[in-house]
């Protein structure tokens, strides 16, 4: 087996290990899970505010009950957090925990680094 192949083998299989405390387990359990991840990290990169209900709005094929518990499932695990800005303090914005973004950036690094 070439050494790049090893490699991510090797990557799958400590993430797997980290199944119950790791993000890449819940955001893995689902397309749409998986694609709230990219649609907050990639608001967070642009500096932009993402709100609960935009959120809700961008997941498509998903219910927005179901966005909705998404989301709530996300926060408790400590993946995201929602915070009140500006002047209407009606609105939530889903903003990633310190520790997920550094989580995260570990993940593309790696990414970044094997092969196959």
């Amino acid at each position: 087996m070439p050494k790049t192949s090893k490699d991510l083998l090797e990557f799958w299989e400590e993430q797997m290990k980290l199944s119950h405390t790791s993000s890449n387990y819940f955001f893995r359990k689902s397309p749409s899970h998986y694609h709230m991840m990219l649609i907050v990290m990639n608001s967070f990169k642009r500096k932009e505010n993402l709100s609960v209900e935009e959120l809700k709005t961008r997941l498509f094929k998903t219910s927005r009950p179901k966005s909705a518990l998404m989301i709530k499932e996300a926060c408790e695990k400590n993946f995201f957090s929602l915070e009140k800005k500006g002047k209407d303090h009606r609105k939530k914005y889903v903003i990633p925990t310190q520790g997920f973004i550094e989580e995260f950036g570990n993940y593309l690094t790696t990414l970044k680094n094997l092969s196959f």
